[in-house]
């Protein structure tokens, strides 16, 4: 199944939005109705909260008193931790259940308003995050009359920044524009994206650039989008994996690209990799099969024999992913490093590669014919590279990042 993870600030739209994908046919688990259940009347969570707090905290026909509680826990950050050790298991909980009683094909939309403060965005193969700017969201907020317009003001601010939520978001819908227009920006992302990539995940299909071949600008994004899926990738690779990296052409600010995201992934053997893959699948990363291994060419000075890999693509339709994954330490995982790290630092280097780029882009039409020509620039850049990292004293990190 897919696990689309849905947030957005108080008074965005969020809510609208989990009703138009379940009304398209997500399963939208509501982690706010989740906090509700997990303390209703005759509860376990109810009864801890009461043994915790006492029975201020309930109202006189035995439910939660939710504005004594909320006086206790917000002015006292010691007492809000002692209410989450109670709610939040039972929520995760419930969560989970929920989760598992979807059919497997589902598209399960997980309405979480903390997502971006609890940096949950690694656990979801899509974050989906709703937009309104702080006038308008304050403004729905006081009319609704649930809150005067300072206390309005006063909880938009206090959570996530705009900034801290575009780092976090894959799908930004901006509700700025009136209701059909949300409900069309929600229509094309269930049919373009979330429906095929649910399609994708369970068929173990990857997303591939067209043969045709398109150079595109540097895109100032690319670091937040490797970024996101990296840590997906760390997540599912677990204690298997030593660090998930961005890579290539789009690792380099400034540099031309065919608009695809290199990820390395370093293992301490193939063996390993090989024992990741359904994991990638599962998070969103199937692996590509085709050649009985996939190798990387050996550069003229380099000892002889094969530099075998594993390759994995992502199955969202909207992001061709390549995800390399290497022997930490051996020389395809260490020259990928090299050769991102001296065109960060050398823009002379830099800009001859965006060169060599454009006038083979000019002249190969096809992603192929264009990747094989590139080939003896990075003969000679293989030395330059090690000439580089000589005078410097580079040496590729640990972690590699």
């Amino acid at each position: 199944m897919l696990r689309v993870g849905l947030t957005g600030g108080t008074g965005a739209g969020k809510s609208t939005v989990a009703r138009l994908l379940a009304d398209r046919g997500a399963v939208v688990v509501d982690a706010d109705a989740l906090a509700r259940e997990v303390v209703a009347p005759g509860s376990e969570g109810l009864a801890a909260v009461a043994a915790e707090f006492g029975p201020e905290v309930l109202a006189a026909d035995g439910s939660l008193d939710r504005g004594a509680l909320a006086a206790v826990v917000f002015a006292d950050p010691g007492r809000r931790r002692a209410l989450e050790r109670i709610t939040h298991p039972r929520i995760a909980s419930r969560t989970g259940e929920l989760v598992a009683a979807a059919p497997a094909d589902a598209v399960v939309v997980h309405d979480v308003p903390l997502l971006v403060e609890k940096r949950m965005g690694a656990g979801y193969h899509l974050v989906v995050v709703v937009h309104a700017d702080e006038e308008e969201r304050v403004r729905r907020l006081a009319a609704s009359g649930r809150m005067s317009e300072d206390d309005a003001r006063a909880r938009v601010r206090a959570q996530a920044t705009d900034e801290d939520r575009r780092a976090a978001a894959d799908v930004w819908l901006d509700n700025a524009s009136g209701a059909a227009a949300l409900e069309d920006a929600v229509r094309r992302l269930w049919e373009e994206r979330l429906v095929p990539f649910e399609r994708n995940l369970r068929e173990g299909v990857r997303s591939r650039c067209p043969e045709e071949l398109e150079l595109v600008a540097a895109d100032p994004t690319w670091a937040a989008q490797a970024d996101r899926l990296r840590h997906r990738v760390d997540l599912a690779a677990g204690d298997l994996g030593l660090g998930a990296v961005h890579i290539g052409s789009t690792a380099v600010p400034g540099l031309p690209a065919k608009d695809v995201i290199d990820l390395q992934l370093g293992v301490r053997s193939l063996q390993d990799a090989d024992d990741l893959a359904e994991r990638l699948a599962e998070a969103g990363f199937p692996r590509v099969e085709g050649p009985a291994r996939w190798v990387d060419a050996p550069k003229p000075e380099a000892a002889t024999g094969e530099w075998p890999k594993r390759l994995h693509g992502s199955a969202d339709p909207s992001r061709v992913v390549h995800l390399h994954v290497r022997e930490a330490g051996g020389p395809g995982w260490t020259f990928a490093l090299l050769f991102r790290d001296w065109l960060r630092a050398d823009p002379a280097a830099r800009d001859e590669y965006a060169a060599e780029k454009v006038r083979l882009a000019a002249r190969h039409a096809l992603t192929s014919d264009y990747a094989a020509a590139k080939g003896p620039w990075f003969d000679v850049a293989w030395e330059r590279a090690h000439e580089w990292a000589a005078r410097t004293g580079w040496r590729p990190p640990a972690s590699g990042g």
